[in-house]
């Protein structure tokens, strides 16, 4: 069994196009989607529109929850931008969107943590960045989720996890299309991992057991940095073609 792993593709349309390239080339049994699928400045509704007819089991991201509510959203953040681009079909795929999917006895999916969309499970925010949390504190977050194999997105950072003490692994496969960002929640930090690449995982069962690989690819980044300017996100321009989060243009 080989299960191919993706998550937060934040409207990326160029970096979702080679990563389903991989996938064909990879040609695993299963594909699966942890959410934050089109919040962002680039290509919302293209992206959804290509989502819905994969079929790919897919979470609902915090995004994805935001983009679709009833509050006002500003049209210069991600969500105010998407939501104003998105079709009425691509919305109700959104709404229609599970917040966990129990993949099967030993895979649990979901975006943040087992109970929140917008709580990151694989990280910690004591400063400017985030870092890996205790067991301790992972333990907490699962809230009781007893899978094998947690499979989370939300933080961008890919990590693969064991707890020593349960045993179980926590998969962050790190984000298709965005690979940093700030975030004022809980508080101010930067969340970066230094390169412009499309990235996804592959799990892959043996007898031994599961083993993870991280696909890191590259796309036409400048495509996606080019857009992002032009419809006033010189921010998102930033990370998308470089990795790093800061002042470079």
């Amino acid at each position: 069994m080989k299960i191919a792993v993706v998550s937060d593709i934040h409207g990326n349309l160029p970096a979702l196009e080679a990563v389903l390239d991989d996938l064909a080339r990879e040609a695993p049994d299963q594909i699966v989607n942890l959410g934050d699928c089109v919040s962002g400045p680039l290509w919302p509704e293209e992206t959804a529109a290509i989502l819905r007819e994969t079929g790919w089991p897919t979470v609902r991201g915090n995004h994805d929850r935001i983009v679709v509510s009833d509050k006002p959203l500003p049209r210069r953040t991600a969500d105010g931008f998407s939501a104003l681009l998105l079709s009425e079909e691509s919305k109700a795929w959104l709404r229609s969107l599970p917040a966990t999917i129990r993949l099967s006895d030993d895979i649990f999916l979901c975006h943040g943590t087992p109970t929140l969309d917008d709580v990151y499970l694989t990280e910690e925010i004591t400063g400017p960045k985030g870092h890996l949390p205790d067991e301790e504190t992972i333990l907490e977050a699962l809230a009781g989720e007893q899978s094998p194999i947690v499979c989370c997105g939300h933080t961008h950072i890919p990590r693969v996890v064991r707890l020593s003490n349960t045993g179980q692994t926590i998969l962050n496969p790190g984000s298709v299309g965005l690979p940093s960002y700030d975030d004022a929640h809980p508080l101010k930090h930067k969340m970066e991992i230094g390169s412009p690449h499309a990235r996804y995982t592959l799990m892959q069962e043996s007898p031994s057991g599961w083993s993870f690989s991280e696909k890191v690819l590259p796309y036409d980044w400048d495509k996606a940095a080019n857009k992002a300017a032009k419809n006033e996100r010189p921010d998102w321009a930033r990370s998308l073609r470089h990795g790093f989060f800061g002042p470079l243009s």
